[in-house]
Protein backbone atom coordinates (compact mmCIF):
# COMPACT_ATOMS: atom_id res chain seq x y z
CA UNK A 1 0.00 0.00 0.00
CA UNK A 2 1.34 3.24 -1.11
CA UNK A 3 0.45 6.79 -1.14
CA UNK A 4 0.26 8.13 -4.98
CA UNK A 5 3.27 10.04 -4.27
CA UNK A 6 5.62 6.83 -3.30
CA UNK A 7 4.28 5.03 -6.35
CA UNK A 8 4.53 7.44 -8.96
CA UNK A 9 8.28 7.99 -7.68
CA UNK A 10 9.01 4.07 -8.00
CA UNK A 11 7.01 3.62 -11.23
CA UNK A 12 9.44 6.75 -12.61
CA UNK A 13 12.65 4.82 -11.09
CA UNK A 14 11.85 1.63 -12.32
CA UNK A 15 11.40 2.84 -15.75
CA UNK A 16 14.45 5.33 -16.02
CA UNK A 17 16.53 2.09 -15.06
CA UNK A 18 15.29 -0.26 -17.27
CA UNK A 19 15.78 2.64 -20.34
CA UNK A 20 19.36 3.97 -19.42
CA UNK A 21 20.46 1.46 -16.72
CA UNK A 22 20.98 3.79 -14.02
CA UNK A 23 19.01 5.30 -11.84
CA UNK A 24 17.98 9.01 -12.06
CA UNK A 25 19.33 12.21 -10.27
CA UNK A 26 17.63 13.51 -7.21
CA UNK A 27 16.80 16.75 -9.79
CA UNK A 28 15.14 14.41 -12.86
CA UNK A 29 12.78 12.83 -9.78
CA UNK A 30 11.85 16.35 -8.17
CA UNK A 31 10.89 17.07 -11.72
CA UNK A 32 9.12 14.09 -12.52
CA UNK A 33 6.90 14.42 -9.24
CA UNK A 34 6.76 18.05 -9.57
CA UNK A 35 8.23 19.04 -6.44
CA UNK A 36 10.28 21.64 -4.93
CA UNK A 37 12.97 20.44 -3.17
CA UNK A 38 15.07 17.27 -2.97
CA UNK A 39 13.86 16.64 0.73
CA UNK A 40 10.27 15.39 -0.16
CA UNK A 41 12.58 12.86 -2.39
CA UNK A 42 14.61 11.96 0.42
CA UNK A 43 11.87 11.16 2.19
CA UNK A 44 9.43 9.40 -0.12
CA UNK A 45 12.92 7.19 -1.28
CA UNK A 46 13.36 6.58 2.64
CA UNK A 47 9.62 5.30 2.77
CA UNK A 48 10.22 3.17 0.05
CA UNK A 49 12.94 1.33 1.29
CA UNK A 50 11.24 1.09 4.99
CA UNK A 51 8.25 -0.95 2.83
CA UNK A 52 10.70 -3.05 1.56
CA UNK A 53 10.56 -1.60 -2.63
CA UNK A 54 13.82 0.09 -2.86
CA UNK A 55 17.48 -0.61 -1.46
CA UNK A 56 19.99 1.81 -2.16
CA UNK A 57 23.58 -0.06 -3.09
CA UNK A 58 26.66 0.65 -0.90
CA UNK A 59 29.55 2.50 -1.88
CA UNK A 60 27.69 3.86 -5.32
CA UNK A 61 26.89 7.58 -5.89
CA UNK A 62 23.21 7.81 -5.92
CA UNK A 63 22.61 4.41 -7.09
CA UNK A 64 19.18 2.90 -6.26
CA UNK A 65 17.92 -0.82 -6.79
CA UNK A 66 14.18 -1.82 -7.29
CA UNK A 67 13.39 -4.73 -5.32
CA UNK A 68 9.74 -5.00 -6.02
CA UNK A 69 7.16 -3.34 -7.96
CA UNK A 70 2.89 -2.51 -6.42
CA UNK A 71 1.89 -5.44 -9.06
CA UNK A 72 3.86 -7.86 -7.91
CA UNK A 73 3.65 -8.43 -4.31
CA UNK A 74 5.98 -11.19 -3.94
CA UNK A 75 9.16 -10.10 -2.99
CA UNK A 76 11.94 -10.12 -5.79
CA UNK A 77 14.25 -12.87 -5.85
CA UNK A 78 17.23 -10.68 -4.27
CA UNK A 79 15.85 -9.36 -1.24
CA UNK A 80 12.82 -11.20 0.99
CA UNK A 81 10.40 -8.37 2.00
CA UNK A 82 7.42 -8.75 4.38
CA UNK A 83 3.86 -8.06 2.96
CA UNK A 84 2.54 -4.70 3.70
CA UNK A 85 -0.33 -4.94 6.26
CA UNK A 86 -3.79 -4.33 5.55
CA UNK A 87 -5.32 -1.13 6.25
CA UNK A 88 -7.97 0.58 5.14
CA UNK A 89 -7.57 3.09 1.83
CA UNK A 90 -7.09 7.00 2.62
CA UNK A 91 -8.06 9.96 0.42
CA UNK A 92 -4.23 10.14 -0.39
CA UNK A 93 -3.64 6.13 -0.21
CA UNK A 94 -3.71 3.89 -3.35
CA UNK A 95 -3.57 -0.32 -3.46
CA UNK A 96 -2.42 -1.90 -6.53
CA UNK A 97 -2.55 -3.27 -9.44
CA UNK A 98 -2.06 -0.30 -11.07
CA UNK A 99 -2.80 -1.54 -14.37
CA UNK A 100 -0.27 -4.02 -16.76
CA UNK A 101 2.70 -5.42 -15.25
CA UNK A 102 5.82 -4.55 -16.97
CA UNK A 103 7.43 -7.33 -18.59
CA UNK A 104 9.75 -9.60 -16.96
CA UNK A 105 13.26 -8.88 -17.13
CA UNK A 106 14.91 -12.32 -19.14
CA UNK A 107 17.44 -14.04 -16.17
CA UNK A 108 21.20 -14.02 -18.02
CA UNK A 109 23.05 -16.94 -17.11
CA UNK A 110 26.83 -16.28 -17.01
CA UNK A 111 27.66 -18.72 -19.25
CA UNK A 112 25.03 -17.76 -21.84
CA UNK A 113 26.43 -13.87 -21.89
CA UNK A 114 29.62 -13.47 -22.66
CA UNK A 115 31.11 -10.04 -22.10
CA UNK A 116 31.71 -7.98 -25.73
CA UNK A 117 34.97 -6.34 -26.63
CA UNK A 118 34.32 -2.14 -27.31
CA UNK A 119 37.07 -0.45 -28.32
CA UNK A 120 38.03 2.82 -26.03
CA UNK A 121 38.27 6.07 -27.46
CA UNK A 122 40.35 7.79 -24.68
CA UNK A 123 39.25 9.79 -21.77
CA UNK A 124 36.35 12.19 -22.61
CA UNK A 125 35.69 15.18 -20.21
CA UNK A 126 33.15 15.82 -17.80
CA UNK A 127 34.26 19.31 -17.47
CA UNK A 128 36.09 21.34 -19.75
CA UNK A 129 36.00 19.86 -23.60
CA UNK A 130 38.89 18.34 -24.46
CA UNK A 131 39.99 16.80 -28.46
CA UNK A 132 38.75 13.16 -28.65
CA UNK A 133 41.99 10.58 -27.97
CA UNK A 134 41.09 7.81 -30.35
CA UNK A 135 43.64 4.93 -29.45
CA UNK A 136 42.45 1.98 -32.01
CA UNK A 137 44.26 -0.58 -29.52
CA UNK A 138 42.99 -0.08 -26.47
CA UNK A 139 39.54 -1.91 -25.83
CA UNK A 140 37.35 -2.74 -22.69
CA UNK A 141 35.58 -5.61 -21.97
CA UNK A 142 31.84 -5.41 -20.76
CA UNK A 143 28.49 -7.63 -19.83
CA UNK A 144 26.80 -7.87 -22.87
CA UNK A 145 23.25 -7.39 -21.07
CA UNK A 146 24.66 -3.41 -20.87
CA UNK A 147 24.23 -3.51 -24.73
CA UNK A 148 21.81 -3.53 -27.32
CA UNK A 149 21.72 -3.74 -31.08
CA UNK A 150 23.88 -0.99 -32.86
CA UNK A 151 27.50 0.10 -32.40
CA UNK A 152 28.58 0.86 -29.52
CA UNK A 153 32.32 2.14 -27.80
CA UNK A 154 33.12 3.32 -24.63
CA UNK A 155 34.79 6.31 -23.50
CA UNK A 156 36.69 6.86 -20.00
CA UNK A 157 35.83 9.86 -17.64
CA UNK A 158 37.78 12.98 -16.42
CA UNK A 159 36.14 15.41 -14.50
CA UNK A 160 33.38 15.82 -12.01
CA UNK A 161 30.67 17.61 -13.89
CA UNK A 162 28.22 14.93 -14.42
CA UNK A 163 28.49 14.19 -10.86
CA UNK A 164 24.80 14.49 -9.86
CA UNK A 165 23.82 12.00 -12.54
CA UNK A 166 26.13 9.07 -10.85
CA UNK A 167 28.64 9.80 -13.23
CA UNK A 168 32.34 10.18 -11.90
CA UNK A 169 35.70 10.89 -12.46
CA UNK A 170 37.63 7.79 -13.67
CA UNK A 171 34.43 6.00 -14.74
CA UNK A 172 34.12 4.40 -17.88
CA UNK A 173 30.64 5.06 -19.79
CA UNK A 174 29.62 2.74 -22.70
CA UNK A 175 27.90 5.03 -25.75
CA UNK A 176 25.66 3.98 -28.48
CA UNK A 177 26.68 5.60 -31.46
CA UNK A 178 24.08 7.82 -32.98
CA UNK A 179 23.79 11.15 -34.61
CA UNK A 180 20.52 12.44 -32.53
CA UNK A 181 19.14 11.71 -29.32
CA UNK A 182 15.53 13.03 -27.27
CA UNK A 183 15.84 16.32 -25.53
CA UNK A 184 17.33 15.64 -22.20
CA UNK A 185 19.53 12.46 -23.24
CA UNK A 186 22.87 12.34 -22.17
CA UNK A 187 25.16 12.24 -25.05
CA UNK A 188 28.83 12.66 -26.68
CA UNK A 189 28.96 16.29 -27.91
CA UNK A 190 31.48 16.89 -30.19
CA UNK A 191 31.66 21.10 -30.37
CA UNK A 192 33.28 22.87 -33.89
CA UNK A 193 34.49 19.80 -34.75
CA UNK A 194 37.68 19.56 -32.32
CA UNK A 195 35.95 19.19 -28.73
CA UNK A 196 34.25 16.59 -27.21
CA UNK A 197 32.42 16.65 -23.94
CA UNK A 198 29.72 14.46 -22.13
CA UNK A 199 26.74 16.42 -21.36
CA UNK A 200 23.07 16.36 -20.93
CA UNK A 201 21.99 18.04 -24.38
CA UNK A 202 18.60 20.38 -24.43
CA UNK A 203 17.40 22.04 -27.49
CA UNK A 204 16.02 25.65 -27.15
CA UNK A 205 14.83 27.14 -30.39
CA UNK A 206 17.35 27.61 -32.40
CA UNK A 207 20.79 26.87 -30.15
CA UNK A 208 21.67 23.79 -28.40
CA UNK A 209 22.41 23.83 -25.16
CA UNK A 210 25.33 21.47 -23.09
CA UNK A 211 23.92 20.90 -19.33
CA UNK A 212 26.27 19.51 -16.70
CA UNK A 213 25.11 17.90 -13.52
CA UNK A 214 26.86 19.79 -11.01
CA UNK A 215 25.73 23.49 -10.08
CA UNK A 216 30.07 24.58 -9.71
CA UNK A 217 29.85 23.77 -13.99
CA UNK A 218 28.41 26.35 -16.48
CA UNK A 219 25.81 25.32 -18.89
CA UNK A 220 27.14 26.06 -22.46
CA UNK A 221 24.79 27.52 -25.28
CA UNK A 222 26.06 26.81 -29.10
CA UNK A 223 24.42 27.44 -32.62
CA UNK A 224 23.05 24.04 -33.71
CA UNK A 225 25.61 24.08 -36.48
CA UNK A 226 27.80 24.14 -33.96
CA UNK A 227 27.50 20.60 -31.99
CA UNK A 228 26.99 17.22 -33.40
CA UNK A 229 25.78 14.24 -31.40
CA UNK A 230 28.30 12.05 -31.84
CA UNK A 231 26.66 8.92 -29.47
CA UNK A 232 24.20 8.52 -26.32
CA UNK A 233 24.71 6.82 -23.40
CA UNK A 234 23.81 3.14 -22.29
CA UNK A 235 26.06 2.51 -19.41
CA UNK A 236 28.46 2.97 -17.24
CA UNK A 237 31.08 0.34 -15.66
CA UNK A 238 33.20 1.60 -12.30
CA UNK A 239 35.98 0.23 -10.90
CA UNK A 240 36.22 0.17 -6.50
Amino acid sequence: MLTRKQHELLMFIDRHLRETGFSPSFEEMKGALNLKSKSGIHRLITALEERGFLRRRAHRARALEVIRLPENLAPRPSRTAPKAPEAPLGPNVIRGPFGAQPPARPAVETHESAPVTLPLYGRIAAGLPIEALRDNGASVDVPAALIGSGDHYALEVAGDSMIDAGILDGDTVIIHRAETAENGSIVVALVDENEVTLKRIRRRGNSIALEPANPRHETRIFGPDRVRVQGRLVGLLRRY
